[in-house]
């Protein structure tokens, strides 16, 4: 998997996936993180990558002439897909993760400031992304919560692919508790059935428990799940 991003801010994306799982990911090849900076692109002397709105209105906005340059600067491979990280799109969900994670290649733009000039989205096309109903600063770190949610559901990223068929909203429940050594702290105990070693009660114990915390937390995903 190839990620290729367009930031204003390649330190930003370049210092997380320096780190921890993904830093591993990067080093055995599983995936490739790519940023590019429109400000490279820009044919003003300064580099200057924003302007004030036509209409007026407060906050700058990203020119189009370099995104669309940047953009086209990237060697697309087969398979690819486009995504604008933007508070308008859909919101990212488990579901689009695993869509995500049939595709060769994804290249990302991130926004920041008061936004894109609309032209971007013309003539560039994308699928336009969100994470949630808030609005951030920029669009970096929705990029790399994608590409590490995305990450995890490539082969080879985690230890054992296992790991990510059994997150929460894997199968729209949440993850039952998890617990390791010691056996007692502070008078909490493992629950018996954990120590059993039969794994037909595990995994029914488990799946119990994932319901339950699914019915408490998340009465949304409760009530989807019982519809099937």
């Amino acid at each position: 998997m190839q990620f290729d991003v367009l930031t204003l801010f390649p330190e930003m994306i370049d210092s997380c996936c320096g780190c921890s799982i993904l830093k591993r990911a990067v080093e055995n090849n599983v995936i490739e993180v790519n940023t590019i900076n429109p400000r490279n692109f820009s044919l003003d002397k300064h580099k200057k990558v924003d302007d004030t709105s036509y209409g007026g209105g407060a906050g700058m906005v990203l020119m189009a002439q370099p995104y669309v340059d940047a953009y086209e600067s990237v060697e697309q491979l087969e398979n690819s897909l486009t995504v604008m990280l933007t508070p308008q799109g859909e919101v990212f969900n488990d579901k689009m993760c695993n869509e995500f994670a049939k595709y060769n290649q994804i290249i990302m733009i991130c926004g920041h400031y008061e936004g894109h000039d609309a032209r971007i989205r013309d003539i560039i096309k994308p699928k336009e992304v969100s994470i949630g109903d808030f609005v951030m600063t920029g669009g970096e770190l929705p990029a790399l919560c994608i590409i590490d949610s995305v990450s995890r559901k490539i082969e080879g990223t985690l230890g054992k692919i296992e790991s990510a068929n059994e997150d929460s909203f894997s199968n729209g429940l949440l993850e039952y508790p998890q617990y390791t050594k010691p056996r007692n702290f502070r008078g909490f105990e493992v629950p018996e059935v954990l120590l059993n070693g039969n794994h037909a009660q595990i995994a029914k114990h488990r799946h119990e428990q994932s319901l339950e915390r699914t019915k408490l937390r998340r009465k949304d995903l409760y009530k989807k799940w019982k519809k099937g």
